[in-house]
Order: structure tokens, then sequence, then C-alpha cells
């Protein structure tokens, strides 16, 4: 059995490379429909001990886990219970090849589900990996709209690590503000801000003014909780002397999280459905969007439990740590450990959140990008003001999706949908990032970046000054229906001399990659899945405020589209003409 201990990473990391050449020989058969009925509705439910408004499904928050095989089939009857909202879901890191109007995305691949109506969302699920769901209409992630999608390899194949058990980990943000508030504050003028989130909650478990481990902190007030509560700990249970898999997505809405184990290194094995080069690290730093898999061996003292500890990263830590137990059994979970939690590195040590994510490679074997690309797009994130409404912006566009559905509209050839000029490529050369922006050319925009089936694509992000001075946020940035190639991280401003510091060797696929403060990320993905697609950035507010862009590709070779996805502004006409 696999230990954990240096003496055995060698020996490890043979049997991870041997297995994932035998991963990447899958086939597809033995593949199944997996069906799902989905009630969405607003229900009263108290994540941290306070009882709130969450949007629940089937009764459950968080959402139900979906679980699959690579190659499955699956089909969610979603039904909307909402009295006075539209509704979709998107299926964050799953591709959608062939299917994307199943995307989940309100004016991009499909109309809002109205309330009362049901749609049937119908894909598959490629590669293996650590995934989950979310509502993509308004700010309703914030409101609870969320749940884990787990894909296994296909029937009858391994994973190309050995694993013990498991343990599946959604990591998410709490208001006791509803969302309506929150976006009502976001579009006013002057802007009210949503503030830091009251609460971190651990498999939608946490807890508002009572710690956990109040016994090393007087200052801190004890919880009272039985253990049945909706708000208490959600326990990892574990055997002594075992590995196990934990496998850990984040769907806040704006946090940036540290995740650590009390007394246990961290193997990391799996980046957004994409296995990395494994590396052992004493704690991960994990953006909205972003998910990972690491590998814990329980080899401490047995008799003790130990803290799991989740604290915030990137802001201003008003945000307590989320905090649950480690239960070695057969110990009883009211056995606190001897030690305090973990501590969360200082909010702003960005040298250390670099370190972390520099590190992240990809694992041998794993497919390489191109030499070269077709194409350059630089895209340059400011905050600005237009009419006295703070707003984010790209290139100087902030977007504001327009009421029919690209995917339809560009389908259909409705010309008037949305605006036909391109946004811009890139912004001018002499922009200074280390000072407030002017807002003299920011406009509201709808256009589309499109791209020829099979262009290879680079993205510039270029981090910028906030409107207020020496202020400059991280941002994660998350693309739908495809995966990218990391190539490159750097500060300052990119230019033609960073290219030689590009990774073409063995740059980490991803789905969600970050931006540091002032600084530039680069990737590479190749236009080859038909269809329209987002690219934003995964911090829900941002996003609300206009920071976003959106790809299209070879809509002419997208096949049949369900009637219910575009019945709504211009396609609806269209439906009727061409049903």
């Amino acid at each position: 059995m696999l230990q954990m201990g240096k003496a055995r990473e060698p020996n490890f990391l043979i049997l991870f490379f041997f297995g994932l050449i035998l991963a990447f020989g899958i086939s597809s058969e033995g593949s199944q429909i997996r069906h799902y009925k989905w009630e969405v509705e607003y229900m009263f439910w108290a994540p941290d001990c306070n009882e709130n408004i969450v949007m629940g499904i089937n009764g459950q928050f968080p959402g139900p886990t979906i679980r699959a095989n690579a190659g499955d089939t699956v089909v969610v009857e979603l039904i909307n219970k909402l009295h006075t909202e539209g509704v979709v879901i998107h299926w964050h890191g799953i591709l959608q090849r062939g299917t994307p109007w199943a995307d989940g995305t309100a004016s991009i691949s499909q109309c809002a589900i109205n309330p009362g109506e049901t749609f049937f969302y119908n894909f598959t699920v490629d590669n293996p990996g650590t995934f989950f769901y979310h509502g993509h209409l308004g700010m309703q992630r914030s409101a609870g709209l969320y749940g884990s999608l787990i894909v296994d390899p296909p029937q009858g194949k391994k994973e190309p690590f050995h694993y013990d058990g498991e343990i599946n980990l959604l990591l998410s943000d709490w208001w006791h503000q509803s969302i309506h508030k929150q976006e009502v504050g976001l579009s006013s003028k002057p802007i009210r801000w949503i503030g830091e989130p009251q609460t971190i909650l651990l498999n939608g478990r946490g807890q508002f003014d009572c710690s956990i481990a109040a016994k090393y902190d007087s200052n801190l007030e004890p919880c009272k909780l039985k253990g049945s509560e909706p708000c208490a700990p959600y326990i990892f249970h574990v055997m002594p002397k075992k590995t196990y898999r934990i496998r850990i997505a984040s769907t806040t809405a704006l946090a940036a999280l540290n995740f650590a184990i009390g007394n246990h290194p961290l193997l990391v094995v799996e980046a957004d459905g994409n296995y990395v080069q494994p590396f052992y690290t004493s704690d991960i730093d994990i953006y909205s969007g972003e998910s990972y898999s690491v590998l814990i061996t329980t080899d401490q003292n047995p008799s003790e439990n130990y803290w799991v500890s989740v604290g915030t990263r990137g802001r201003h830590p008003n945000t307590p740590p989320g905090l649950t137990l480690l239960n070695y059994l057969p110990n009883s979970v009211s056995k606190l450990p001897t030690s305090p939690p973990p501590e969360t590195p200082a909010w702003d040590d960005f040298d250390r959140s670099k370190n972390f994510t520099y590190r992240i490679t990809a694992a041998m074997g794993s497919p390489k990008p191109p030499v070269k690309s077709n194409r350059r797009i630089f895209l340059l994130n400011t905050q600005n003001v237009i009419n006295g409404y703070v707003k984010w912006a790209i290139n100087d566009v902030s977007l504001a999706l327009p009421p029919t559905p690209y995917l339809g509209a560009m389908k259909f050839n409705l010309l008037h949908a949305f605006d036909q000029n391109p946004p811009p490529e890139v912004f001018p050369e002499d922009y200074d990032i280390d000072t407030p922006p002017t807002n003299e050319k920011t406009k509201i925009g709808n256009g589309v970046y499109q791209f020829k089936i099979g262009e290879i694509v680079d993205v510039i992000l270029q981090n910028a000054n906030m409107m207020k001075e020496n202020l400059s946020e991280i941002h994660p940035w998350h693309l739908h229906g495809h995966d990218f190639w990391v190539l490159g991280y750097g500060d300052g401003k990119f230019t033609a001399e960073e290219e030689s510091s590009l990774n073409l060797k063995n740059p980490p696929l991803r789905n969600t990659v970050v931006i540091f403060p002032y600084g530039w990320t680069a990737i590479r993905f190749v236009a080859d899945n038909p269809g329209v697609w987002a690219f934003h950035c995964h911090i829900e507010p941002h996003l609300h405020m206009g920071m976003g862009v959106v790809f299209a590709e070879g809509v002419e070779k997208v096949g049949r589209i369900p009637t219910k996805a575009l019945a709504c502004g211009g396609t609806a006409k269209s439906l009727i003409n061409n049903p």
C-alpha cells in the first residue's frame, strides 16, 4: 500500500505515470445513461446556524451530487419551481462537445427556464475528474444553487494512483444579505458593494458567531451543537494507515481560499479534471472555479483527531476560517485536536500564492500544446465608471448580455440580436497598468470574438490598477467549452521579451486560471468545439458588473438545438419560421 513518506515518493511517481499511460487507453464501451429529476426552489435553511433563504434542489443544500463514469450520458430534468425567476445550470468543466446548448449559460447558450417550466439537459461527460455545477443567471450561485459533479474513469478502468477512500469537499462562501439586495446594490449609483462573506461553508456547512475551535482562543464563542444541525461540521471520517483522495472544488462567489490539514502533507495529483505532475505541499490556494484532488496518508498518531482549516486569501480576511475535523476512527468526534488549527497564510502574501500556482505542471504523457498560435488576443481588465455606475470592463467594453441567446442568434443569422462589431483584440501599448483608469472610452457592449474551427488561439490576460490608487485584485478566469494550456504568468505588463519564458514543454491543462495583481497570464487553446462560449471572471459580482467576453467558433456546424433552449427573444420567432 502507498505510504506518504518521502522515501516512497519515487515509487509513487513510477506507479502514477504507468497508470496514466493505461488511463489514456480507455474506451467508451459500457457507458450508461444516468437520469436525474430536479426541482429548483427557495427554501428556509441555516447553513451557518442562522436561518436564511437558500436556493436548493429537491429540498437539498447543496444540491445532489452527480456521479458518472467517463463516456456516460447525463440527463437532468430540471423543473423551475421559483415563483418569479428564471433559472439555468452550468456544468462547470464539462466541455459539452456536440451539445453547446446544454452549457447552461443564460443569453449565451440558452434562454432562461421560466417559472413552472421544465428543461432537459442532456450531455456526455468526456473525461474523469472533479467538477461541479452551479446557477449561471444573475447571482444565483451566491444563493446556493450548486453541487458536485464527479466523473470516474470508464467502467473497468482505474485512476493512475492508488487510494483507499475518498472525501468530496465543495467550498463556498455565504452572505446573510439576499442576492436580490446584492444585485440591486451592485447596480446602484453610488454602488453598494456586497462586502466580505459572513461565513465559509464546507459542503454547505459553517458556523457564524461561534467557533468549534474556541478552546484555543478566549475571545471566541464556543459552538453548542448537537451534530444533527444543518450547520454542524461535515466531519472527514478516516481510518489510520490509509491513503485518501480528497476532491476539492471551489464554487465561491468572491473568496479565494487556502486549504490545509494539521500535520498532514498534501500530494496534489489533479487540477480541473486533468492530471498534474504530483507534488507535496503543506496547503493549497484555491480560487473560485478551480478544483483539485490531493492525496493524504493517515499516518499520524491514531489516538488524535486533526484540524481541517479553510481560510481566505487575496482579500482582507474579515471572514473567519471554515473548520472541521479529520476524525481518526474510532476516536470520538468530540475529541478536539491538541493543537490549534493551521494558520492561514497572510492574505496579501502573493509571493506564496504564486509559488504554489507556478508548481502546477502537466503529468507525463499529457497532451502538449501546439508550438505556435494562429491568433493572439490581449484582454486588459479594468474597473471603470460608466454614467456614474461602477463597472468592470475588458479592453474598455463592459459586457451586457442580449435578450436573444448568441447560439440561436448566430445559428439563424439574426444580425440585429447583438453588436456585429467584434470587441478590440488589443489595448493601447502605452496604457499604464500601475495607475487608475481614465474611463474616457469605456462603454457597454455585447460583441463576440469569432474564431475559425481549428484556430489556435493565445489569450494574454492583463491585470491593472483599479479605480483606487495602489490597488489591484486577483481574478480567476473560467473558459466554457474548452480546456486550455497555461503557458505562463508574470509581473507587470506582458511584452515581447516574455515570449521566451512561456512553457511549451509541460504546461497544465485547466479550465480556470488566476491572474495576479498587476500581472499577466498567458493561455493557449484550440477552437475546435462548435458553439458559443463564455470566458469570464468567476467572481460572481465581477461578472455581474461586466467582467467577461464571448467566444464563438463553428456555429454553422452545430446540430439540432432543442426548441425550448431558444424559445425567447428573436430566436422564438425564428423557431416558428424554421421548425
